[in-house]
């Protein structure tokens, strides 16, 4: 028996979230988001243009606060910007970690498309701020590692309290990058 439309687009977002969860975003359709609500796709569609604004709309609020982390830091520089964007991403991710494990081993593609490819230039920056802004070869690779350790662990470990999650990340955060110190002109990098 079909249940009655939609009340809301609520009811087709949750239900793009537990589909894209389970079978990934590439593995559901317009039509498997229907099915699941119990409506048509031409409802869906009523709500959504494609299932990238769906994805947009489900990401919307994770993208605002990586927006604004992104902002804060642009006015710091070296040990600051380094403590800010750990802390930072860490508290973005363990709020948002329901939306990154929607994401799980599809990020980089979907940073292909055009909804998302302002997060390719943040996700670039937050790197930087990570390493302290150096080019030091081993401050990027221990930034990058911290970077995706923070997102990968997020996403596996959904059910563990935030109370618990956080001081964890973090402190594995504080013992994956060492300090950078804040940079002065006579200071060589390559050092």
């Amino acid at each position: 028996m079909r249940r009655a439309e939609p009340e809301t687009r609520g009811e087709i977002l949750a239900a793009a979230a537990r589909l894209f969860g389970a079978t990934g975003y590439r593995g559901t359709s317009l039509q498997d988001i229907a099915t699941e609500v119990g409506c048509s796709k031409a409802t869906v569609l009523y709500h959504f243009a494609n299932k990238e604004a769906l994805l947009t709309e489900l990401m919307a609020p994770a993208i605002t606060v990586l927006q604004a982390l992104d902002d804060r830091l642009a006015q710091l520089t070296g040990a600051e910007a380094q403590r800010v964007a750990a802390e930072g991403f860490v508290d973005l991710a363990v709020r948002f970690r329901r939306e990154i494990a929607l994401l799980r081993g599809e990020f980089p593609e979907l940073l292909q498309q055009p909804a998302f490819a302002h997060i390719q230039r943040i996700s670039e920056r937050l790197l930087d701020a990570l390493a302290g802004h150096t080019d030091w070869t081993a401050a990027r690779i221990a930034a990058l590692v911290v970077l995706a350790g923070i997102s990968e662990g997020c996403a596996e470990f959904v059910d563990v309290p935030d109370e618990e999650l956080r001081p964890a990340l973090l402190a594995l955060v504080r013992r994956a990058l060492e300090p950078v110190p804040d940079p002065s002109p006579t200071q060589d990098k390559e050092t």
